[in-house]
């Protein structure tokens, strides 16, 4: 019996480019819209095709013996992956969490393909080291970041991973309301939401938190931990705010709904792909079993 060949999935986003062609049908539609406007609509086709050279270097660069396919983020939740599997993000740094929650372990490498325009925190392999490090990436013969994820697991058994943060909180501008409880302390609260982040997180929207208040929290990308930061806490007869931040590692975070309607959980900014939170619904928020293998050679 043969084993099954290792497969390599290349992950992308749609370009900006293909986007603004999705939108108006067709290039001169799109291009008359731009330059309307006093905007280049050549600069956004030469970074479209920059970033498909990219791409097309990065494919040649696999095993031939390996399959491979592609898939577009907006296909991910639809998308099933194999144990054999070896994921390529070509994108920038947001690719990466925005795969990483339908993995179970399979490595991930992630090239930038516009160092000029990607800070490149997680997107950073080399391109001309690609096809070394995938067969390597199999046999632990590269460097890996085990990161830690958070994961909200509610009543109902549902779930969601994040590898950033997870977002709790109303899915408009209103106050969300609910109950916090962490170990024996328990408190009724009305606020912006709640986010509850990683070490990778804790340099993006929990870093902008932490930053507004005062309240830092050390965390570290592989520490088995994950910080939750209250948005805004609004002080009344009803409602507390000694629960604004902390670091949560042995013990859960336990969120109680008290919103009637438009209650919602997503994870990595991803709205749109939402678990409903609505009155009385209850979620436990702490590091999650899952981590990402992220190849950073």
């Amino acid at each position: 019996m043969t084993s099954t060949a290792p497969r390599a999935v290349f992950v992308t986003r749609e370009s900006d480019y293909q986007l603004l062609l999705a939108r108006h049908a067709t290039r001169e539609q799109a291009r008359f819209y731009l330059e309307t406007r006093g905007q280049k609509f050549s600069e956004l086709e030469t970074r479209h095709e920059r970033f498909q050279a990219v791409l097309r270097q990065a494919r040649a660069a696999v095993p031939t013996d390996w399959r491979q396919t592609h898939v577009r983020r907006a296909d991910l939740d639809r998308f099933l992956f194999a144990p054999e599997d070896v994921i390529v993000a070509v994108g920038q740094d947001g690719l990466v969490a925005n795969v990483a929650k339908y993995l179970d372990g399979q490595p991930v490498l992630g090239v930038n393909p516009a160092p000029d325009l990607y800070d490149g925190v997680l997107v950073r392999v080399a391109l001309d080291r690609l096809g070394a490090a995938l067969p390597a990436s199999l046999h632990d013969d590269v460097a890996v970041d085990h990161r830690t994820m958070v994961e909200g697991r509610l009543d109902t058994g549902e779930k969601l991973v994040a590898l950033n943060e997870l977002f709790v909180g109303h899915r408009s501008h209103q106050s969300a309301r609910y109950r916090l409880a962490l170990g024996d302390t328990a408190e009724d609260h009305s606020s912006s939401g709640l986010i509850v982040a990683t070490g990778t997180g804790a340099t993006g929207w929990a870093r902008s938190i932490m930053e507004a208040t005062g309240q830092q929290l050390a965390l570290a990308p592989q520490e088995r931990a994950v910080g939750y930061f209250v948005r805004e806490p609004f002080p009344s007869i009803a409602t507390g705010t000694s629960l604004r931040a902390g670091k949560l590692d042995q013990t859960a975070l336990h969120v109680t709904s008290r919103m009637n309607d438009g209650g919602v959980i997503f994870a990595d900014g991803i709205e749109q792909d939402f678990l409903p939170f609505d009155w009385g619904r209850q979620v436990s928020l702490a590091p999650s079993e899952r981590v990402l293998r992220l190849v950073s050679t």
